[in-house]
C-alpha cells in the first residue's frame, strides 16, 4: 500500500508561483508513474501532469504545458509540481496519484491506483 500527501497549495494572486509536493510512502518500488490532476468545483477531474518514475519522462495538459513542471526526486520519495505564471482557472484542489501497473501515461483517473488527500489552490485576479 502507498499513502500519497500533498503539501504546498495556497492563495495567490494571477501571474504568481507555487510548488506542490506529493510524498510517496513507505516505498515506491512499485510505482511506475505519479501524475497530478485537479478539481475545480462543479467540474470534473482533470488531467494537469505526470511522470514516469523510472526515467522521468513527463506528459503535461494543453492548459498547462509552459507553465507547469512536474519533477522527482527519487531520495526523497516525492514528486513536484512547479506552477507558474498561475491563472485564475487554474483555482481548484490539486490531487497527486500513483499507477503501480503500467508504464503508459494515463490521463485519464481510472489509471491510477493511489491517491492523496487533495490540496487547495486558489489564484485570486
Amino acid at each position: 500500500q502507498v499513502r500519497l500527501v500533498e503539501s504546498g497549495g495556497g492563495l495567490v494572486q494571477a501571474g504568481d508561483s507555487l510548488r506542490l509536493s506529493c510524498a510517496a510512502s513507505p516505498r515506491t518500488l512499485s510505482i511506475t508513474v505519479m501524475g497530478w490532476f485537479r478539481q475545480a468545483p462543479g467540474k470534473e477531474r482533470e488531467f494537469v501532469a505526470a511522470i514516469r518514475w523510472s526515467g522521468g519522462s513527463t506528459y503535461y495538459a494543453d492548459s498547462v504545458k509552459g507553465r507547469f513542471t512536474i519533477s522527482r526526486d527519487n531520495a526523497k520519495n516525492t514528486v513536484y509540481l512547479q506552477m507558474n505564471s498561475l491563472k485564475p482557472e487554474d483555482t481548484a484542489v490539486y490531487y497527486c496519484a500513483a499507477d503501480k501497473s503500467s508504464f503508459t501515461i494515463a490521463t485519464m483517473s481510472h489509471g491510477y491506483d493511489y491517491w492523496g488527500q487533495g490540496t487547495q489552490v486558489t489564484v485570486s485576479s
